[in-house]
């Protein structure tokens, strides 16, 4: 995991709280890795687990509205020129535009929980001009199971004797039910938007 991080991770756990939320927030390393040292911390006793994920979920929001910022005032141009900067790559873009088209505002939800599209979804949401309190709301929702589980698994790791640096290892067996049931969301979201459309149709 490098010597590096860890660093990094003993600088913000030594802020508390607000080191979590601060790591989440600017996101210098995936936001898992930050929410399972935090987990260890749990365990260890040094902080408490609700206020560990209240703070994970504060730093998340903060970090995709920022994104959604960029996409609602900046555009296409600034995002793939800046996007880069913040791990935001035009393939990742553009597959989340194209979900984000196809499955609507209640896509932002499902694909907190699924690889490479978990952060770029907000810049189609910002593109969209879709409204602030619903993308906070949906985005509220999935981070706080996102940080409750991870938080989780950095206690479980300690409780099975080993490194918060395991946390890959440990969480394939949780996270792929999650990526399982976000698809399955969406396409079912999918199919009652294509229903209620065709209901409209044929009633005018």
């Amino acid at each position: 995991m490098g010597h590096f991080v860890t660093q990094i991770l003993d600088f913000l756990t030594g802020l508390g709280y607000w080191g979590i939320m601060l790591g989440l927030m600017i996101e210098i390393i995936p936001s898992e890795i930050v929410l399972a040292y935090a987990g260890f911390l749990v365990a260890q006793g040094e902080i408490n687990y609700f206020e560990a994920i209240l703070f994970g979920t504060i730093g998340c929001l903060i970090a995709q509205i920022f994104i959604y910022w960029i996409g609602l005032y900046g555009g296409r141009p600034v995002v793939e020129k800046w996007g880069k900067y913040i791990h935001l790559k035009k393939k990742h873009i553009d597959m989340a535009e194209g979900w984000f088209q196809k499955y609507g505002g209640g896509v932002i939800f499902a694909a907190r929980f699924i690889p490479v599209v978990r952060q770029a979804i907000s810049i189609p949401a910002g593109l969209a001009k879709m409204p602030l309190w619903k993308f906070s709301v949906l985005t509220t929702l999935a981070s706080v199971i996102w940080s409750a589980l991870f938080v989780w698994l950095g206690e479980r790791l300690y409780s099975l004797g080993k490194s918060w640096t395991d946390i890959h290892e440990l969480s394939k067996q949780y996270t792929v039910p999650f990526i399982v049931a976000a698809v399955g969301l969406m396409a079912l979201y999918f199919l009652i938007k294509v229903l209620l459309n065709n209901r409209k149709k044929t009633k005018a």
